[in-house]
């Protein structure tokens, strides 16, 4: 198994058991050095897609998950790896625990434009379900979009 550090709608964990089935949740954590941010927005349907840039002074809230290797494909297409529209990328996960080594999607394209007010909102509710703290989806409520 991989570890996966899910993010933005991932961490919705009813949505994810539907994805990746067989892969549990190991803990939740935070990406530090890294900012939620949108981009591409020509491949989405309504707006902006989430992704994540490098930032020395921001922090991401995620969802790590022991990926079986059948929902590891999945995933893949489902995220659009194939197609070029996200890749992976090995990111460390700072947990109660320590540090974990993991991956993540991240937007092959530039970063800029706005997501729609329905997955921003989608994206705030997953962190609310998730366990981020109040400040953290309060903080992604007031986003523009």
């Amino acid at each position: 198994m991989s570890l996966y550090a899910a993010y933005a709608g991932h961490l919705d964990a009813r949505l994810m058991t539907r994805r990746a089935p067989h892969s549990p949740l190991r803990a939740t954590g935070w990406l530090n050095g890294w900012r939620l941010t949108f981009g591409g927005e020509q491949l989405g349907w309504e707006g902006a897609l989430a992704t994540l840039v490098e930032d020395p002074l921001e922090q991401v809230f995620v969802a790590l998950y022991d990926i079986a290797p059948m929902d590891e494909d999945a995933l893949d297409r489902w995220e659009g790896v194939g197609l070029g529209i996200y890749r992976r990328l090995r990111v460390r996960v700072h947990t109660l625990e320590g540090e974990e080594q993991a991956w993540a999607y991240v937007l092959d394209a530039y970063e800029g434009g706005l997501p729609s007010a329905r997955y921003l909102g989608e994206i705030a509710d997953a962190a609310e379900s998730a366990g981020a703290p109040h400040d953290y989806v309060m903080e992604l409520r007031k986003r523009p979009c």
